[in-house]
């Protein structure tokens, strides 16, 4: 399997997340250990970006998180990764309050690793 920008992985979970439902969404990965193939691989931003969607889906539909990733919950990427329209804001602007606000608002699941994200349902 080839890598794909991490943009497009975020993009191709979400529609996945859409396509196939919530609660199909977190049996299929739980059930393909998707989360450990993708850290077999070393494609750490990936694998914690499906666990953060896995954990954010499960508590809004009230399941109880699947401990068997509890090791991984634990670490986070080292630099924040900020949506690509984001950062393009701040580079035109340099207005650092643009990635403070967007961290701030940041999906709690995402956030723990480093990870901004806060848009999952408006997916085209």
């Amino acid at each position: 399997m080839e890598r794909s920008s991490f943009e497009i992985f975020k993009s191709n979970i979400c529609h996945l997340v859409k396509d196939k439902g919530e609660l199909s969404f977190i049996r299929d990965m739980l059930c393909s250990d998707e989360v450990s193939k993708l850290y077999e691989r070393k494609w750490y931003a990936e694998c914690l970006y499906l666990l953060a969607m896995i954990d954010y889906l499960s508590r809004k539909n009230d399941i109880p998180l699947y401990n068997g990733y509890d090791k991984l919950r634990t670490g986070k990427l080292d630099k924040v990764l900020y949506p690509s329209g984001i950062m393009a804001m701040y580079s035109l602007s340099g207005d650092e309050s643009i990635l403070i606000k967007s961290f701030d608002e940041s999906i709690p699941e995402f956030k723990r690793f480093n990870i901004v994200e806060n848009e999952i349902e408006n997916v085209v």
